[in-house]
């Protein structure tokens, strides 16, 4: 594509030029600078989980206090729930056969997005697809889809990335409405013919096939869409030795068309060279010093601030994202000792790269430092970026290892560590102000609403603050399995997501 076409890309100030319910939470972080924050009210604090029925894994509505409904998802669920259109999306796998709701028809080891009826949760339509077939190395077993889908409610389409290694556009209403889009293969992709409760693929994007992609365990990043354009993260990593990257030519960050899938952009600030060991993190978006500015976390474990706009590059002979400016989020001694040694990576003193999202806010980014969990725990380190500039404001490094996406509310800045511990830090000077062990490790991220912070655990506890310079826990909360997920509210519903079932807490009679 030249640059005249590229041209014709209009880029927005806006998530999304759609009619969305302000009180929706479409994609992840809610809005393009993926905030982990709401401005909602009247959200319970506490609510009862309730009891199984008798033989059964559905959950006894009696039996609860504040619970709308509860649906019973896969056996490991990874993928956010977004909320739209009065539907809700969400990854799982589909490890729960079920007459009417997951599993129907396809059986084994698939990867599913759900689409609920938000008032009920009732299942309305699934996607249901195949899997890479990798093992571990690329598609980790029984690991459904963990991207948050985008929703764009205005275009009528839903976006996320599939365990394949594609972007992957549905229509918002599933294939019951008529098989819509230049696409019509479902039944050849399924495996099966399509009813009225599968999905309808509009397009798809083969990362693998299109740009040389290796998904390293899987493919994770949740879409940003940006007036006609979607960027992702391609998940591009290292192969099964875990020393080499498999292909360091690959880009690790790219713009479609949101219309038609078509590649209108990528990085080629090399990031892919720099790779310890994958790039899961997604992109945000926002406006900084009176500019658009997309900002990424990298494999490499820098934060990146790209011109959303694609420019024709004559010596690369392709359309690229500019790159503004660029961090590096770990501390020197992370990287190398005092004698200028190379400091391992995967282990505790070692460097680290960018896995939670960052946040962008009132022109600053707040982004963290992680590893895969199954590498343990380590030195973190939290970095406020000035967006415009690109220098770093201040870091602070009592944080851990963490895979979380920071709240910011308040001049306050809430995030936890893989560690299991929640900090409140000062968000213009990085000086601690309170922190909590919930002594389970945490894969999710904390989010604000109605003055209190929300934080789940691998251990099944639902943790709630008030939001404020002091510590004040109000309720520890166990739920039925553990919490991997990020709480969101949405339309004056709180969704907590264990690995089998999604909670919809509401006050109730």
């Amino acid at each position: 594509m030249n640059f005249r076409i590229a041209t014709i890309f209009c880029f927005s100030v806006f998530l999304f030029s759609c009619s969305a319910s302000a009180a929706d939470w479409p994609q992840w972080g809610r809005t393009a600078g993926r905030n982990m924050a709401s401005p909602e009210n009247n959200i319970p604090a506490q609510f009862t989980p309730g009891e199984y029925v008798d033989g059964t894994e559905q959950i006894d509505l009696k039996t609860t206090k504040n619970v709308k409904w509860v649906a019973k998802l896969g056996s490991q669920s990874f993928g956010n729930a977004t909320v739209a259109a009065g539907r809700i999306f969400l990854g799982t796998n589909n490890d729960m056969p079920a007459p009417g709701g997951i599993g129907r028809k396809y059986k084994g080891d698939r990867a599913l997005i759900v689409c609920l009826d938000e008032k009920t949760g009732k299942l309305l339509w699934q996607f249901n697809g195949p899997k890479l077939g990798a093992g571990k190395v690329g598609d980790w077993e029984y690991l459904g889809v963990c991207s948050s889908p985008a929703v764009d409610v205005e275009a009528g389409k839903v976006y996320f990335l599939g365990n394949l290694c594609e972007v992957i556009c549905l229509d918002i209403n599933g294939i019951a409405n008529g098989n819509d889009g230049p696409y019509k293969d479902e039944a050849k992709f399924f495996g099966a013919e399509p009813d009225d409760q599968d999905a309808d693929v509009l397009w798809r994007f083969n990362l693998t096939d299109e740009l040389g992609v290796f998904p390293h365990n899987i493919t994770s990043s949740s879409p940003l869409v940006v007036g006609d354009t979607v960027y992702v993260s391609t998940s591009n990593g290292v192969d099964w030795s875990h020393l080499n990257v498999a292909n360091p030519r690959a880009p690790c960050l790219v713009a479609l068309n949101k219309n038609t899938g078509e590649l209108v952009g990528e990085e080629v600030s090399g990031i892919s060279k720099r790779i310890m060991h994958c790039n899961w993190s997604s992109p945000a978006f926002g406006k900084a010093g009176g500019r658009d500015i997309l900002v990424f976390g990298a494999g490499d474990g820098r934060t990146y601030g790209f011109d959303p706009k694609p420019v024709w590059n004559e010596d690369e002979e392709l359309n690229v994202l500019k790159e503004l400016w660029r961090v590096d989020c770990n501390a020197p001694h992370y990287r190398a000792d005092k004698d200028g040694k190379r400091v391992k990576y995967a282990t505790p003193p070692g460097p680290s790269e960018v896995i939670g999202t960052p946040v962008l806010h009132e022109g600053k980014v707040y982004v963290t430092i992680g590893q895969d969990p199954e590498h343990g725990e380590g030195v973190g380190m939290l970095t406020c970026i000035d967006a415009v500039t690109g220098k770093a404001v201040w870091r602070f490094d009592k944080i851990r290892r963490s895979i979380s996406t920071p709240s910011v509310a308040g001049e306050l800045v809430y995030i936890a560590d893989y560690s299991g511990r929640v900090f409140c830090v000062d968000a213009k000077t990085g000086a601690q102000q309170w922190m909590h062990d919930t002594l389970g490790h945490i894969w999710g991220s904390t989010l604000v609403a109605d003055g209190k912070v929300y934080l789940g655990n691998e251990d099944g506890i639902l943790s709630v603050f008030a939001t404020g310079r002091e510590k004040n826990m109000l309720h520890e909360i166990e739920l039925d399995n553990a919490i991997y997920s990020s709480p969101v509210v949405a339309n004056g519903v709180l969704y907590i997501g264990t690995q089998s079932h999604l909670y919809a807490i509401a006050h109730t009679k």
